[in-house]
């Protein structure tokens, strides 16, 4: 029997005291809902990314829903979009009561490919909704350059991408400037940063932050911040729809440490993620992903692809039951049941879901980790493709 690793979870977030006191802080203050600690770490997150504008939601699923409500996508429209991507990028759409139109991807970006957009417009369309998969910055370039000729607002969903970074006009420029119009961030526990769930949108537009600000909050005219500090009695009203996406203060305290890591653990997430590529280029039938010379990537996932025979379904439970957590390449909408209604042909999305693995990529994991996983791994692939040959 060969020796069984201890268990490596996919990922693992970076939480110590220091979360625990600025939690311990919020808690003691009183004020635990969406506050101060909400309105500093807006403050610092639209620093971080070179935004103008940052508000805080309670998730990127919400971010995206009024993101794309703030553009104007309403019931008949279209957004173009990738099928490659979690079932919320689309589901955003579906509230906003318009149509996702799915797109392929870049086999070795796993991103939107920027050539197949303009077939892809219609009278119905209304936006662009791009995603920096697995944190690796899209063909910001190319999209936003044709949004802007055609008319389109372009949406980021940058929910893996805290701290990726993109060549821009000749400089490196944070994910979530945004270069497009709205850019969509997420603080889920798989992510680089948390703050146990909660998301972000930045925008260079002050018009969609105020209408943000507005919507996030039952759409109250008077914010319960102001009312809270007023010395006149203030009636607020409601004047329109709005929805219930705050974030709390105990999150945005997480969020505020978390920002400060955030540099460090990208910089450690890349060291890991060039040690995998190092010890993967001899592994035969496993391709290691991609990062185009304009982009740098967080590394928030490392997904391989298998190239030959091997099965991954046979990969994954082989790795699992020598205590490597994985994952299946990256879902693709188009193949669930609310998005089966019409025929879609994306090749490279299906060919990424179906062959591709996530590997375990934590800070906190050591090179040694990372041969031992990529020397398993490829004695999985080997094992299982002489089963199938057989």
């Amino acid at each position: 029997m060969p020796q069984t690793l201890q268990q490596i979870p996919i990922a693992k977030p970076i939480l110590d005291e220091r979360e625990v006191e600025a939690v311990r802080r919020v808690i003691l203050s009183g004020w635990v809902t969406q506050g101060p600690e909400v309105a500093a770490f807006e403050r610092e997150f639209a620093d971080f990314v070179g935004a103008p504008h940052a508000c805080a939601v309670s998730n990127c699923t919400t971010a995206l829903h009024l993101a794309l409500l703030a553009v104007g996508v309403g019931p008949g429209d279209e957004v173009i979009t990738v099928s490659h991507s979690f079932i919320a990028t689309a589901n955003a759409i579906k509230y906003c009561g318009a149509a996702p139109v799915f797109v392929d991807i870049e086999p070795g970006t796993y991103n939107m490919d920027p050539a197949l957009i303009e077939a892809a417009i219609t009278g119905r369309t209304k936006a662009i909704l791009c995603v920096h998969q697995l944190g690796m910055p899209c063909d910001l370039a190319r999209i936003v350059a044709l949004g802007r000729r055609r008319g389109l607002a372009v949406v980021e969903d940058a929910a893996c991408a805290s701290g990726s970074e993109i060549l821009w006009n000749g400089r490196w420029e944070k994910i979530g400037k945004p270069h497009g119009d709205i850019a969509c961030f997420s603080f889920h526990p798989r992510k680089v940063i948390t703050t146990g769930d909660g998301g972000m949108i930045t925008t260079a537009n002050p018009e969609f932050d105020r209408k943000f600000r507005l919507w996030r909050q039952h759409s109250m005219s008077v914010p319960d911040t102001v009312r809270h500090g007023a010395r006149e009695v203030i009636f607020e009203s409601y004047p329109e729809i709005g929805f219930n996406f705050r974030m709390t203060d105990m999150q945005a305290a997480v969020g505020r440490v978390q920002l400060t890591r955030l540099p460090s653990i990208v910089e450690e997430r890349r060291l890991l993620a060039a040690e995998y590529a190092r010890r993967l280029s001899g592994v035969e039938g496993v391709r290691a992903p991609f990062e185009p010379q304009w982009a740098r990537t967080n590394w928030q996932s490392y997904c391989v692809e298998l190239t030959g025979t091997s099965d991954q379904r046979a990969v994954m439970q082989q790795l699992l039951d020598e205590g490597i957590s994985t994952r299946r390449g990256v879902m693709n909408s188009h193949l669930e049941r609310p998005y089966q209604d019409e025929h879609h042909s994306l090749p490279a999305s299906e060919q990424a879901q179906a062959h591709g693995i996530i590997l375990p990529l934590s800070p906190s994991m050591t090179p040694a980790q990372i041969g031992d996983i990529c020397d398993r791994l490829g004695k999985a692939v080997a094992s299982t493709r002489q089963t199938r040959l057989t």
